[in-house]
């Protein structure tokens, strides 16, 4: 059994308050008469009958029909603004729940403030849904082709040192650890990105020296660098730089944009400065060139962004440190920024808080 529409509660509303209104007008204005009749019988006129006249019930029936004209084109109207945009907003519903995520609702001008703010909303949540899909399935592929080439090259190897046509020296093993330790990363910077979308990355908060944690990572990586021809520079005014966040997700951070600086830069200096501000500790790596274009400076921080220069790089990388990085700072109540070097090259700014 078909429920009656919205629109037709509506109109029978409507229609059924202006009838008591008029029903209620009538009869008042019959006991007005009476009491004026029965108490103050000099300021009336003796009536020849209390049933209408001719007259007053033409009058009775003409006020009652325009009432309710009046009132039916008022409760249509009103219907047209209320159901018309929820009949479309229905219809998108229906059209989402069937995996048309670009299905889009419409409201007219003259819809109702609270009707068209649904409908804006629900168009808004079903673009968010739609560019979540997209993101989606461009995770799935790109997931998928940073996994091939490891995993090809370890088949490869593995097939290979199986048949007899690798021997099973110390080179090969080193080289199969690599192709390991890549992996490992690769899941690594996916379950940080991971966490760090569903609000859940774990960071652990302490009163930690920047300056320090900074000397740590460059011992780390320094014989790297060198052997790619670079040299680090800190620049530091003060021997300690006290800064209210995770020294491990610190470490994390700053071995990426090294890592980042490390591959794609020329070789030569790479300048690490620290500078502390009113609220912030203000961490800047620096390098040669040849920088990043302004348009790509804007998206560099994406997952899976890669510019042109580092896709046609042999182990370009994944594409995921750099958004490690934001999503490390964003944890801690920070921000990391890109811009364009004094000397031509890229500018990496990581600020965190100081408490």
């Amino acid at each position: 059994m078909r429920r009656p529409g919205l629109s037709r509660h509506i109109i029978m509303s409507m229609s059924l308050m202006v009838i008591s209104v008029i029903v209620m007008m009538i009869l008042s204005s019959y006991l007005l008469y009476a009491i004026l009749v029965e108490f103050y019988p000099a300021s009336t006129l003796e009536p020849e009958g209390w049933l209408p006249t001719g007259p007053e019930l033409a009058w009775m029936v003409g006020v009652t029909v325009i009432g309710l004209a009046l009132a039916l084109t008022a409760s249509i109207r009103l219907t047209h603004r209320i159901v018309s945009p929820l009949n479309t907003l229905m219809d998108s519903i229906r059209a989402l729940a069937d995996g048309n995520l670009g299905a889009r609702a419409k409201a007219s001008d003259d819809a109702l403030d609270e009707v068209a703010l649904l409908v804006e909303d629900f168009n808004t949540m079903a673009a968010r849904l739609q560019h979540m899909d997209g993101e989606r399935t461009l995770w799935h592929a790109a997931i998928a082709h940073e996994l091939r080439t490891p995993l090809t090259i370890l088949r490869g190897r593995l097939q290979g040192l199986a048949d007899g046509v690798f021997q099973p020296d110390e080179a090969q093993f080193r080289s199969l650890l690599t192709q390991v330790e890549g992996l490992s990363r690769l899941i690594e910077d996916l379950r940080v990105l991971g966490l760090a979308g569903n609000g859940r990355l774990d960071v652990r908060r302490a009163p930690t020296d920047v300056v320090q944690e900074v000397h740590s990572v460059m011992t780390m990586v320094d014989p790297a660098f060198r052997n790619a021809g670079s040299v680090l520079e800190l620049e530091t005014h003060r021997n300690e730089h006290v800064a209210y966040c995770d020294p491990t997700r610190l470490r994390q951070a700053l071995l990426a944009l090294l890592e980042n600086a490390r591959r794609y830069a020329s070789p030569g200096r790479v300048r690490i400065s620290i500078h502390e501000g009113k609220d912030h500790v203000q961490l800047a790596i620096e390098d040669n060139g040849p920088g990043i274009e302004a348009a790509m400076q804007a998206h560099v921080f994406d997952p899976f962004r890669r510019g042109d220069g580092s896709r046609s790089r042999q182990g370009g990388g994944s594409g995921l440190g750099l958004a490690v990085v934001k999503a490390i700072a964003d944890a801690h109540g920070g921000q990391v920024s890109c811009s364009s070097g004094a000397t031509g090259g890229s500018r990496f700014v990581l600020e965190l808080p100081r408490e």
